[in-house]
């Protein structure tokens, strides 16, 4: 079972892969790019699709940050809490178990 699902990865990364380099050839058009207050080199259109999503992705985790934060401090909260519920149980059951004649 382990074996097919690294093929499937594998077939899925030669896809992506095939796919990027579709992409880089049918785009090689070389654009300048002007942000109203300064103008980048002209260099092909995929290089600058790509550096977009690299960005947008950089923002996007960076926008989750706080998100994630807040749930992984809420989870350790929940765990240890869980873990001194557990001990009171525990020591409940050897409580009952003490009393019993």
């Amino acid at each position: 079972m382990r074996w097919l699902k690294g093929l499937i990865l594998a077939l899925i990364l030669l896809a992506v892969l095939l796919v990027g380099i579709l992409f880089a050839v049918n785009n090689q058009q070389t654009v300048p790019l002007n942000l109203i207050w300064m103008e980048l080199p002209a260099v092909s259109l995929s290089v600058w699709l790509l550096a977009a999503l690299v960005c947008g992705v950089i923002l996007g985790m960076l926008a989750m940050t706080g998100v994630w934060l807040r749930l992984r401090t809420a989870l350790s909260r929940a765990q240890r809490q869980n873990r001194q519920q557990r001990k009171e149980l525990d020591r409940l059951r050897v409580q009952e178990l003490k009393e019993l004649p």
